[in-house]
């Protein structure tokens, strides 16, 4: 593995051990060169998926974009960096197991949308602002009500 400070070709590993929930090998490493010491995660891809966007436009299948996501829409809200992470498992996994090459960024959303409102009511209804692309404060509005008369029938049928 080639070291992100200084490029140098031979890193060493100084640790491996799972991750918390098992789905993928995190690894300490250190550069003999420069002294520089980073983190890398392995994780199994059961297949090369494309992402189909708007435009037939196709692009490689990215996890990190799904997480960057939800990072975003759950910025400075109480909810633990593991939790995103296993969100994003869980996703990659629903999607991988569907065993289709392609995959829309309609589906993809549907899932993080899915993911969001068990994490976090506020994350959900920022992803949604720009995933359903809400043009002006009444969609908002719309949105809400919505989400609140969900959210009271869940309650009802607890």
């Amino acid at each position: 593995m080639r070291c992100p400070f200084c490029g140098f070709e031979e890193t060493q590993v100084k640790d491996s051990r799972p991750t918390e929930d098992g789905t993928a090998i995190r690894r300490r490493r250190a550069c003999p060169d420069c002294g520089a010491r980073f983190t890398t995660f392995e994780r199994i891809q059961l297949r090369e998926m494309t992402v189909l966007k708007s435009g037939d436009k196709r692009e490689p299948f990215d996890r990190d974009k799904i997480t960057r996501s939800m990072q975003v829409a759950l910025r400075k809200r109480p909810v633990a960096a593991e939790h995103i992470d296993r969100a994003v498992n869980s996703i990659v996994r629903q999607i991988e197991t569907e065993g289709e090459a392609e995959v829309t960024t309609k589906h993809i959303g549907e899932f993080v949308m899915q993911s969001l409102i068990q994490l976090d009511m506020v994350g959900f209804i920022r992803y949604a602002s720009v995933y359903q692309d809400f043009d002006k404060p009444e969609d908002f509005q719309q949105f809400v009500k919505e989400i609140s008369k969900l959210k009271v029938t869940k309650d009802k049928a607890e």
